[in-house]
């Protein structure tokens, strides 16, 4: 008897405990589905570079999930061409809470056909406290786009 008392709490706390987990890590995106994201609109803007960056300002078709999102700047000239909150602003003129200009390492390291990242510290959605976040980012066309991810 003890003993199945023993296995019903046990088997309880886990199943409570996988639960909160999973609801933590559910909360924001991963590093794997902001890949995903950013590869989706990588075949999206070669597909049709206008009805793209339409679909990532509304944040449509999958190309908003939590805390994902995904931006484009013209590669010419930093413009933000596709940003929930910061269309027009220019990518080269942000930098983190320590002054890390990531903005232009991401101007200056974007390669046709290659995924970079670079990894800054930035508030996620609804906070003023910098954290860690890493940006996957590539040049397609005229275009530099990433998706960020949050540590």
């Amino acid at each position: 008897m003890l003993r199945n008392l023993v296995f019903v709490v046990a088997s309880a706390a886990a199943l409570i405990l996988s639960t909160v987990g999973f609801a933590q890590t559910a909360q924001y995106g991963t590093a794997e589905e902001a890949r995903a994201m950013l590869e989706k609109a990588v075949a999206a803007v070669k597909a049709d570079k206008t009805k793209a960056l339409d679909i990532f300002n509304r944040g449509e078709g999958g190309f908003k999930d939590r805390d994902l999102y995904v931006f484009c700047a013209n590669a010419s000239d930093s413009v933000q061409t596709a940003h929930p909150t910061g269309l027009g602003a220019r990518l080269k003129d942000f930098k983190d809470v320590k002054g890390f200009a990531f903005g232009e390492e991401i101007m200056r390291t974007a390669t046709e056909g290659a995924i970079n990242e670079v990894t800054y510290l930035w508030p996620r959605p609804g906070s003023d406290t910098p954290v860690p976040k890493v940006m996957f980012f590539t040049k397609v066309g005229d275009q530099i786009c990433g998706v960020g991810y949050y540590k």
